[in-house]
C-alpha cells in the first residue's frame, strides 16, 4: 500500500483575517532593523498575487489563496526575515534553505536581497502551487 503524504503540520492552519489591516499592525511591531525588509516583502507579495487571504499565527504572517491554502509564511526576527514557501521544494529553482520536507525558505538581511529577481519569481510561482490547507 502506498504511503499517503503527510500534511504540512499536525497543527491546524491559521484562520483567515477579514482584512490586511492586522498584517499592517504586525509589520509596525517588528524590529526596526527588519521593518523595511518586511514592509517591502509584504508589498511585493500583495502586488504579485491577487485574491490573497492573510493570517497571523505563532507570531508569523501567512499569505494564501482560498483554493490553494497557505502558500507563503513570513517570520521577522531581530536581524533577519525568513520567507517560507510552503511548496518550496516544487519551485524552480527551489529556495536554498530547508530540510527534506516540502517547505523551503530564504533568510533576508538587507533590502538589496529583497530586490533579487528570484524573490519575485518564487512569489509568482508559489501563487500556482497547493500550500498548507
Amino acid at each position: 500500500m502506498k504511503k499517503q503524504r503527510k500534511p504540512y503540520s499536525s497543527k491546524k492552519p491559521p484562520i483567515p483575517l477579514e482584512s490586511h489591516s492586522k498584517i499592517e499592525n504586525w509589520i509596525q511591531q517588528v524590529m526596526p532593523d527588519t521593518y523595511p525588509i518586511v514592509k517591502m516583502l509584504d508589498e511585493l507579495i500583495c502586488n504579485n498575487i491577487s485574491g490573497l487571504q492573510y493570517a497571523i499565527k505563532w507570531g508569523k504572517v501567512y499569505y494564501g489563496l482560498p483554493e490553494l491554502g497557505w502558500i507563503i509564511e513570513m517570520a521577522a526576527y531581530k536581524v533577519s526575515v525568513n520567507i517560507v514557501f510552503l511548496a518550496g521544494k516544487e519551485l524552480d529553482p527551489p529556495p536554498p534553505l530547508g530540510d527534506e520536507k516540502r517547505a523551503r525558505y530564504i533568510k533576508l538581511k538587507t533590502i538589496e536581497e529583497v530586490n533579487h529577481p528570484k524573490i519575485k519569481k518564487w512569489i509568482q510561482q508559489a501563487s500556482h502551487m497547493t500550500g498548507w490547507k
